[in-house]
């Protein structure tokens, strides 16, 4: 596209942004004063001179030094609110340009079904293959806790209520009278903003988290899931009628929150409770209601339509003897099922959530599945009569949505250190009498006794047993995770995920705590083993990564163990860490041991005949995985997907991508899209050359670990650099979110979360996860033998992993800027330690922009994403006076002024350039 045709493309973003910019200006000057409003303009007009390079950048640190900070507060304040609101406007232009492109009858865009249905299609693939293929299929955003996602319920509503009056004032011209009604309201609204505190004072607690988490469902995921699942499941049986296709819905949604205790002492027993039935809460609140507005709606008259005899039983069996009822057998069948889902949500939840209950002494359903009998048999009826197309309406949707969501709503995940399992079992083995010191023993010493025990029904504890307060706490988890499972049904809880898993005890202890709980149960001779709950080895570090397969086969051999997954239909998930890899060895080399990581385990499902599923613990920055995901997925391996697929969602991404119903919408489908396509077609594009190009990433990823660990890992004084120089420090003094920055009381990198540890290089625009050591490790490879540059052009082009990795680099160092980490660097007190590693990190940087020019051929680092080039532009002068206002309230704080509007100050900076880079951490 030509620079005047981005310009006209952009204009309406422009102009959308500017129009909410002068009404929150306006705002601003009439409830702040003149002066403030003053001040604020002269920082944002000396902003854009410094962008325009008119000026030089410590203009606006000039201007803002020692600002009060009574005058701070506002400041900050007033330039999060705007990046909010320009965050709202390029959501706006998105939609618009897929609009215009749907007008102009351009092809679909990738990432969308349609234009997956059209490479299908074009593949003529087999029906058999993708009836094998999909068996089992499940497409899973996994929701996660994420400390930089602090924004109140209330500001999230006032942002939809934006949302929609631009939308709707799109649809008419200023002459007209609405528009001006509109443009009153939108000032109101953005009124009701400036007057919302953006962020909680009081510290965040896990019950919070939780309630964030449900929020999405009401927003979008109730509404948004199940129509994708039916889009999907329809689509593919039209193309291969003779398939029962998707029995299943597709689209399962998972959480973290409330079931992850890893370095999270607030998940107890009574969290895992409070977390799977406010889930429940949350879906039988919606089916109660949806069948109140269908008992509404549904108003035939058995004079005017035939019923069929099931349904006549059902109304009957609805007990509504109401006479003005009598002839109206659909609207009695559904208060019927009303009133049993009343009582299902009784005994399950123990209350019955909202107010659309009706209590009549009704059996209460036992499965979710007898519940969509009775609907199924209201729909039948309602197509014999001919009234399908009422039929595919409201009641479509209900039916969809319990079919997705169950009595549970969604998976909740546990998780666990391994560390944790080893002293747990270690505890019980020794009040039960199996060994007095089970930590000292070898790796196969732990194997037999364990796998002793999986093949017993015996519990090692009885009633009386006296535990340590860990070891309580850690049954006392599990066990509510049964009772969940209980009151909710076998998808509650879908899986116990071990972290830093490294050995095949790491598997079997997470199942021997499963099955004191009562969830496993070993069968015996004549019975199956069975547990509704999978046992997921989470492999992390870069040497995890590599040795993955092994410890997966070496546990599949342990004959208890095998047991289990053939009784689980050879269903095997692993869980591939991002974060921890990243932080270990770097970005590229981190990258590579994950995908060779998942050509490994794929080798070995083929050697074991295991169905592999593989959950991606992607964070939402580069640095912990992030990028698109539609990418990221078809930048798999051959084979690594196979209809299959989970990925955490984390932080401000989730605001971003579920906060709206549209763009829900289109990031999940682009989830289900890109597991179709690389799950059916040949996506990888190395053919033959596969094994020499993996060779070749072989040697960079080397060069690369090593470059990262002369900085990270061998540099004396690194990690001194690095709490000086980041708000990380603050990240665990002020709270922010239920989890604890480090996972023990050390100052070593690797003890650190990887979410502060990403988070806080990226307050300070470093952004050195996404990209430190790629460079070096280029430029070394490359050398002076010019004919490697063209392989590796070569390979960018072909290969959609190298090109989604380059690309996602791309990114993130357009959002890194080294003048702006220069004076953050400012904050370290040694000038030595300071200049030498500040030194390597601009070097790096400066090396690796080359590297990136080099392989893709163009000097602009984000050629190929005009749309993000066109929101740095927009949004980044906006960023300068957030983070000089940052590094001097951080410089106030450690200066011993520990005030309460300081540390709010700090606060309220981190969540404004959170909102401004959208995936922080």
């Amino acid at each position: 596209m030509r620079e005047d045709q981005i310009e006209a493309a952009t204009a309406p973003l422009r102009d959308d942004i500017r129009f909410l910019g002068a009404i929150l200006g306006d705002t601003i000057h009439d409830h702040e004063g003149a002066e403030v409003f003053d001040l604020i303009e002269r920082v944002r007009v000396e902003a854009f001179r410094v962008r325009r390079s008119e000026v030089e950048r410590s203009a606006v640190a000039e201007m803002l030094r020692d600002t009060d900070i009574h005058v701070a507060i506002p400041l900050i304040r007033a330039f999060s609110h705007f990046l909010l609101l320009a965050n709202l406007c390029e959501d706006l232009q998105r939609d618009r340009r897929r609009a215009v492109h749907v007008a102009a009858g351009e092809p679909p865009q990738d990432s969308s079904l349609a234009a997956t249905y059209r490479k299908l299609d074009a593949a003529g693939t087999d029906g058999a293959t993708v009836a094998e293929q999909l068996a089992d299929a499940l497409v899973s955003p996994v929701i996660t806790a994420h400390p930089t996602e602090t924004r109140r319920r209330t500001v999230f509503d006032v942002q939809a209520r934006i949302t929609e009056l631009m939308r709707t004032r799109q649809r008419y011209t200023p002459a007209e009278p609405e528009y001006a009604e509109i443009d009153t309201q939108l000032r109101r609204q953005v009124l009701a903003l400036w007057r919302a505190a953006l962020i909680r004072l009081a510290r965040l607690r896990i019950q919070d988290e939780i309630e964030v988490g449900l929020r999405y469902y009401d927003m979008s995921l109730l509404e948004v899931i199940p129509r994708i699942n039916t889009e999907v499941r329809d689509a593919l049986r039209a193309r291969w009628p003779q398939y029962e296709l998707l029995e299943r819905p597709i689209l399962r949604p998972g959480s973290w929150i409330g079931g992850d205790r890893d370095g999270n002492p607030n998940v107890t027993g009574e969290v895992v409770h409070r977390a799977t039935h406010r889930a429940g809460a949350v879906a039988f609140a919606h089916y109660l209601k949806e069948l109140v507005g269908l008992e509404k709606s549904l108003s035939q008259s058995a004079r005017l339509v035939r019923i069929t005899p099931e349904l006549a039983r059902l109304a009957d069996a609805g007990h509504d003897d109401s006479p003005q009822r009598a002839d109206e057998p659909y609207r009695r069948a559904v208060r019927g099922i009303r009133a049993r889902l009343t009582a299902s949500a009784r005994r399950a939840l123990g209350e019955v959530p909202g107010d659309a209950g009706v209590d009549t002494g009704a059996r209460p359903y036992d499965s979710p599945q007898e519940l969509l009998d009775d609907l199924a048999v209201v729909d039948a009826s309602m197509r014999a009569s001919g009234d399908g197309l009422l039929a595919d309406d409201r009641l479509a949707a209900l039916r969809g949505a319990v079919q997705t969501f169950g009595f549970h709503l969604q998976g909740l995940d546990m998780r666990q250190n391994s560390d944790v399992h080893e002293q747990v079992v270690a505890e019980l083995f020794a009040w039960a009498g199996v060994h007095s010191d089970y930590a000292s023993l070898p790796e196969a010493e732990r194997v037999r006794l364990l796998a002793a025990e999986l093949t017993t029904r015996r519990p090692l504890l009885g009633p009386d047993a006296r535990l340590s307060d860990l070891a309580a706490k850690e049954l006392g988890v599990v066990r509510a995770a049964k009772a969940a499972l209980d009151d909710l049904g076998p998808d509650t809880v879908p899986n116990y995920i071990i972290s830093m898993c490294t050995s095949v005890s790491d598997v079997l202890e997470a199942a021997l705590l499963l099955k004191e709980a009562g969830i496993l149960d070993p069968g015996d001779a004549q019975t199956p083993p069975h547990s509704p709950v999978g046992v997921v080895p989470l492999f992390e570090t870069i040497d995890d990564l590599r040795a993955g397969a092994d410890t997966l086969v070496a546990a599949l051999e342990v004959p208890a163990y095998h047991r289990l997954v053939v009784a689980r239909g050879m269903q095997q998930e692993v869980m591939l860490g991002y974060s921890d890899s990243n932080k270990d060895g770097g970005y590229l080399a981190a990258n590579w041991a994950l995908y060779r990581a998942e050509l490994d385990l794929v080798e070995a499902a083929r050697k074991t005949g295991i169905r592999l599923r593989l959950f991606h613990g992607r964070g939402g920055t580069v640095g912990r995985g992030g990028g698109r995901s539609y990418d990221a997925i078809l930048a798999q391996p051959a084979g690594a997907v196979r209809g299959s697929l989970r990925l955490t969602e984390q932080g401000e991404v989730i605001s971003t991508k579920y906060a709206d119903r549209r763009t829900a919408h289109r990031n999940l489908e682009a989830l289900v899209a890109g597991t179709l396509e690389s799950t059916l077609l040949d996506v990888e594009g190395l053919g033959v050359g596969a094994d020499a190009a993996y060779e070749i990433f072989d040697e960079l990823a080397e060069l690369a670990r090593r470059a990262y660990a002369r900085l990270v890992h061998e540099t004396p004084g690194f990690v001194e650099y690095f709490r000086a120089s980041t708000p990380i420090a603050e990240v665990a003094d002020l709270n922010l979110g239920s989890r604890p920055a480090s996972r023990k009381p050390t100052n070593s990198v690797s003890d650190l979360r990887a979410i502060p540890w990403v988070m806080a290089w990226s307050q300070s625009r470093v952004m050195l996860p996404g990209w430190y050591g790629t460079g070096t490790a280029i430029e070394q490879w490359l050398g002076e033998d010019e004919s490697r540059l063209a392989v590796l052009s070569d390979l960018y082009r072909r290969w959609p992993f190298f090109r989604t990795v380059m690309s996602n680099l791309a990114q993130v160092m357009a959002k890194a800027d080294m003048d702006i980490a220069a004076h953050y660097a400012q904050l370290v007190e040694d000038p030595a330690l300071r200049d030498t590693i500040f030194g390597m990190i601009r070097e790096e940087f400066e090396r690796t922009v080359r590297a990136h020019g080099l392989i893709t051929g163009s000097d602009q680092l984000l050629a190929d994403n005009p749309a993000l080039a066109e929101s740095i532009r927009n949004r980044f002068p906006y960023l300068e006076p957030l983070n000089r206002m940052q590094v001097d309230l951080l410089r106030r704080r450690r200066g011993g002024d520990d005030s309460e509007l300081v540390e709010r100050g700090i606060l309220l900076t981190m969540n404004g350039l959170a909102t401004a880079l959208r995936n922080s951490g």
